[in-house]
């Protein structure tokens, strides 16, 4: 795909996200996090999460987990979010144990500019699909969007494609998580779309 198509099909989704509610359900995409409360979402840990202005955020805690309710197999997910340059976060999905998050028991889809090593960093799937090249996302909002059909995982971030249709077959169905490591990490939209 040519370059000049990436952007104008990121374009679109970034458009789509712009959609009033009613349009967005028409299109199949779902808020999980609706912008004012944690109704839908379980904490784990201890982390000092606060919601102001429909910004999601933390910068307060050690590492902690919100953790959906519902559990999803096949699907898309959107979220935006910004995190400090020191922040460690991600998006952990099909976790198949709410109680105990891991990367051994969910894909963890990294959100870390200064891991110390890098080949799992910002953009990767931890312990499943290096990143290359990676995206630095500190200190501006961010979007990405993560995509689990069958055992084919892919995630592009603001546009840029980090892991491209990975094949694993270790987790099919779970929850989906937003980690707080360290830092400060906030969160505008989490929305899924079920494929």
């Amino acid at each position: 795909m040519h370059r000049r198509q990436v952007l104008q099909l990121g374009g679109l989704a970034g458009l789509a996200a712009m959609l009033p509610p009613a349009a967005r359900a028409a299109t199949g995409w779902q808020k999980l996090w609706d912008g004012r409360s944690l109704k839908g979402w379980t904490r784990l840990g201890e982390a000092k999460w606060t919601i102001a202005d429909g910004i999601l955020a933390c910068s307060e805690g050690p590492i902690s987990y919100l953790v959906s309710d519902a559990e999803f197999g096949d699907f898309a997910l959107r979220a935006e979010f910004w995190v400090s340059e020191d922040a460690n976060s991600g998006i952990f999905i099909r976790c198949t144990n709410p109680a105990d998050v891991t990367p051994t028991n969910s894909y963890e889809v990294n959100i870390f500019d200064r891991r110390p090593d890098p080949t799992y960093a910002t953009g990767a799937i931890v312990g499943v699909a290096k990143v290359v090249d990676m995206p630095k996302a500190g200190g501006r909002w961010n979007l990405m969007e993560i995509t689990a059909k069958g055992d084919r995982l892919s995630v592009t971030l603001n546009g840029r494609r980090t892991v491209d249709n990975v094949q694993d077959a270790a987790h099919a169905r779970g929850r989906i998580t937003l980690q707080y490591g360290a830092g400060t990490v906030k969160f505008r939209t989490v929305e899924v779309q079920a494929l």
